[in-house]
């Protein structure tokens, strides 16, 4: 495609790094700025742009989002990714995985209305298989699939596992920095590594940086199918999340919600809560009850 200049044409945003983005348009690839200093632009977005030079542009409009995922801690809030359809967190025999990363992710997917899935890689570590798969059976049991795989091990089956899932999505790999996000993306994008080092040099961040979260086109799966890969990190704050959004957001919360006893009940300490009822009664599992505790305590806290 070879767009005169100040032609207004629609793209996704491919990449991101602070507020430099990559652009994709019929396979050309645009680095790209926004106007003035908003950094309001998500990986996944589609947005449409004036190209000011043959590999550059600015982004003029954001389209409609159909979803967005974001973090938030006190202070500010990270764009993680738009127009999902689909989440997978990524968790492994070893290195150990945190409960609550895997609790907040699956928190965050409900509040944003994007399914969630689980994938347990490196189940070629037997000897700490029966533990990690122990520790995901209250996940499984909330309805929330796990998927067992290999990505290093057993590829090809890996691939067999994920192609079918992946077909037609929009779908993000998230999780703690070693559990094998890479391999995942590697094995589905074998020219993974060369788009890397392409978009680092656009985005100026170094040869050797995985900071940026990073979007790839699965053409062979059928149109409208990508897959996001994101940087690893050990904390996913929810501080964006009002009382409301919170409750909805926990699936083992709704069979109770709209039967306490006060219509502004907070599920914490109130008399007749039909949600402390069913703590108490094992249906919803301590761990869960005392997270959304922390999560509503947290959404008191923001500043921004």
């Amino acid at each position: 495609m070879n767009a005169p200049a100040n032609v207004k044409l629609s793209a996704t945003i491919i990449a991101a790094h602070g507020r430099h983005y990559v652009a994709e348009v019929d396979g050309l690839k645009l680095q790209c700025v926004t106007r003035g200093k908003k950094t309001n632009v998500a990986v996944g977005d589609r947005v449409t742009l004036s190209k000011t030079s043959a590999d550059q542009g600015v982004i003029d409009a954001i389209a409609e989002r159909q979803t967005l995922l974001y973090r938030s801690d006190q202070y500010k809030s990270k764009l993680l990714a738009a127009n999902l359809t689909q989440i997978f967190i990524v968790v492994a025999t070893e290195p150990g995985f945190a409960d609550d990363l895997v609790s907040r992710s699956l928190v965050a997917a409900e509040a944003a209305g994007i399914k969630a899935h689980l994938i347990l890689n490196k189940t070629d570590v037997e000897a700490s298989l029966p533990r990690t798969r122990e520790r995901l059976q209250p996940y499984a049991a909330l309805g929330y699939p796990v998927y067992e795989v290999s990505a290093k091990a057993r590829p090809e089956e890996t691939l067999a596992i994920l192609k079918p899932l992946l077909a037609g999505q929009s779908s993000i790999l998230i999780g703690q920095s070693g559990m094998g996000k890479s391999s995942l993306i590697n094995l589905l994008v074998p020219d993974a590594d060369i788009a890397v080092r392409e978009i680092s040099a656009a985005l100026d961040t170094g040869k050797h940086t995985t900071t940026f979260t990073r979007l790839y086109q699965l053409p062979e799966l059928g149109p409208d199918s990508s897959i996001i890969d994101s940087p690893g990190f050990q904390e996913f704050g929810l501080y964006h999340l009002s009382e409301g959004m919170l409750e909805r957001a926990f699936v083992d919360f709704a069979p109770y919600l709209g039967h306490c006893k006060f219509y502004n009940c907070r599920h914490l300490i109130e008399p007749q809560c039909s949600v402390l009822a069913a703590v108490a009664d094992g249906k919803i599992t301590k761990m869960r009850h005392t997270l959304y505790g922390q999560l509503l305590h947290e959404s008191a806290q923001t500043l921004y």
